[in-house]
């Protein structure tokens, strides 16, 4: 709750590094990339979430274990759906709207065809929680 976010490299003369300059528009959106790189600002962990920079914000003493609780609960999830979900997110971002979609299906049916898509859908209709044990490759 108590973090600083900032892109302070414009105050030395130099350009962010490390993809800030692309990364960051993408995040937050131009007008406000723009805003916190030239000026070279800070802003506080509540309006970095209120901006869309982070998605939670918590006391220091609270921050490993709620960590561990949003890897615990992605952990409990399907790895091969996991992988795929990552890839669209990541590659769709740099596609038009109907190759991302394009890509949504292939993974779509990859997904079907693991032993956590019969899992999880067995789970639903038992209503009951899944027991995820496929492994990637």
């Amino acid at each position: 709750e108590h973090a600083k976010f900032g892109q302070p490299e414009v105050k030395l003369g130099l350009v962010p590094g490390c993809g800030g300059t692309q990364r960051l528009p993408r995040l937050i959106g131009k007008g406000r990339a723009l805003q916190l790189i030239l000026s070279g600002g800070v802003i506080s962990a509540q309006e970095a979430k209120a901006i869309g920079m982070v998605n939670k914000v918590f006391p220091a003493d609270k921050l490993w274990e709620e960590t561990m609780k949003t890897a615990g609960l992605i952990a409990s999830k399907g790895k091969v759906a996991l992988r795929s979900v990552k890839q669209c997110i990541d590659r769709g971002c740099d596609v038009d709207l109907r190759r991302g979609c394009q890509m949504e299906i292939d993974h779509f049916g990859l997904c079907m065809s693991s032993p956590d898509a019969k899992e999880g859908l067995s789970a639903f209709l038992e209503k009951r929680k899944p027991s995820f044990k496929a492994e990637l490759d």
